[in-house]
């Protein structure tokens, strides 16, 4: 089965690779520390703080995981791109719908997708219908509450 590509922008591998430094270190250590602690407590059936500690440390573990196969297949975005005639991933996109203000929108991957700082996936709805058009274009966006019509004011 081919890897999933992850798309990152220069801010997000090292928010992700900071994430990551962090949780096999300190926060694997402090999770550690916890986990003996509650062991000396003796009998661990019944023990609640061991308990809270494992299934803690199962998510920690997941995180890791998740992180390292990031980090492992992931693309960086080329936000100094020279070619913004048309929508791709790194694009700031301004956008207008009928009767509404302009937005700004940047295109990025799944894993920076934050829509309330202007940061979409490119995979959303609006992303993918973006992608390849260029300033001037309408565009019909299908989202799950129904259809957008909004037309592309400029690329940077």
């Amino acid at each position: 089965m081919p890897e999933t590509i992850h798309y990152l922008t220069a801010e997000g591998l090292a928010r992700l690779q900071e994430e990551l430094q962090y949780l096999k270190g300190p926060a694997r250590e402090q999770l550690a520390q916890r986990l003996r602690a509650a062991i000396q407590q003796g009998d661990l059936s019944e023990n609640a703080d061991y308990i809270s500690a494992k299934e803690e440390q199962g998510f920690l573990e997941g995180r890791i995981q998740e992180l390292d196969q990031i980090l492992s297949h992931y693309v960086l975005i080329d936000e100094e791109q020279t070619n913004r005639e048309v929508v791709n991933v790194g694009a700031r996109v301004t956008i207008q719908e009928e009767d509404f203000d302009p937005e700004e929108f940047q295109l990025v991957g799944p894993k920076e997708a934050d829509p309330r700082k202007g940061r979409i996936s490119h995979e959303s709805p609006i992303g993918r219908a973006l992608l390849g058009k260029r300033a001037g274009d309408s565009v019909i966006a299908e989202t799950p509450n129904g259809s957008i019509r909004f037309k592309i004011i400029k690329i940077e």
